[in-house]
């Protein structure tokens, strides 16, 4: 789980305006953090699989929402897929 303070903090990093907790680009980021926490705990624990079922419907949460992000704006969604490291 992402700690109080991260998550702060890649809201403020994301946010469009002030007060921003709810745009796609904020809730990309934070699925991203949480997936790579899961994919980090899963290396460790091979056989826990009721976390693997949560990080696919992460996974599939934020492709979603990404595709959301790529019909709405192509331009947000270039720069937050090269901000976070992401590829299709």
């Amino acid at each position: 789980m992402l700690t109080k303070d991260q998550k702060t903090e890649i809201i403020a990093k994301f946010r469009l305006e002030e007060g921003d907790t709810g745009s796609p680009e904020v809730q990309i980021a934070l699925l991203t953090a949480s997936i790579e926490h899961l994919t980090d705990h899963l290396k460790a624990h091979k056989k826990d699989n009721h976390s693997r079922l949560g990080l696919l419907k992460q996974v599939a949460k934020r492709r979603r929402l990404l595709n959301f992000l790529q019909k709405a704006d192509a331009k947000r969604h270039g720069k937050l897929t090269k901000a976070l490291g992401l590829s299709k």
